[in-house]
């Protein structure tokens, strides 16, 4: 939950690929769908929308130059919406869309419980003191009876912000990642190598 992190790639965009041997058509309609059709709210609810963006914004605070944030609740109501499911559950958890409505209320009802206001209208040390607490399972809302609070927020929660995130290319930008490299393929996979159309990390000064 750190606020400021170095960029290790400040020249690099994924974008300049494009129309590059590194990407073919399917992998471009991948990358066009990501950046251009973000899905609209069609299951979660206002309110609910709303907390979990703060959540995102507080797990994985984005770079202040970025003019458009990486979205990522519109994905998450999608895959809730599609009920798109991972083919498991944990033991003892509710049904998917079951366990992010109830987490996500049970968040907001943790930052009452400890501030005495939701989620979204405390400072961000408070935001991320709450967030803390239900990573370690120390809760003190009684909305977490029946849903692991430590469960919740490392095998759904959080697990799904860093996968809908690391998705986009703004995020594959950041990293220095070149995409899928689909048809060209990487070569150099051993440690500290890379192939020659990769980009080569320094940091911002």
């Amino acid at each position: 939950m750190s606020e400021r992190f170095h960029e290790r790639f400040p020249d690099y965009d994924v974008l300049d690929k494009w129309d590059s041997p590194s990407w073919n058509d399917q992998t471009r309609a991948v990358v066009n769908r990501r950046l251009h059709q973000v899905p609209d709210r069609r299951f979660l609810s206002e309110a609910e929308w709303q907390i979990l963006e703060a959540v995102c914004e507080r797990l994985i605070p984005q770079p202040d130059r970025r003019d458009r944030p990486v979205p990522i609740v519109p994905f998450i109501d999608e895959k809730l919406f599609k009920n798109q499911g991972d083919g498991y559950r944990f033991e003892a958890m509710p049904p998917m869309r079951d366990a992010w409505r109830r987490g996500i209320a049970a968040i907001d009802d943790e930052a009452r419980a400890r501030w005495g206001g939701g989620f979204r209208e405390l400072p961000a040390n408070q935001q991320d003191a709450v967030l803390r607490a239900i990573q370690h399972n120390d809760t003190r809302s009684a909305a977490w009876q029946g849903l692991s609070a430590k469960r919740f927020f490392s095998n759904l929660l959080l697990r799904e912000v860093v996968s809908v995130y690391y998705a986009h290319p703004a995020a594959w930008s950041e990293i220095g990642f070149g995409g899928p490299a689909s048809p060209r393929g990487y070569v150099r996979l051993g440690f500290d190598r890379r192939d020659s159309w990769e980009a080569e990390e320094r940091y911002a000064r």
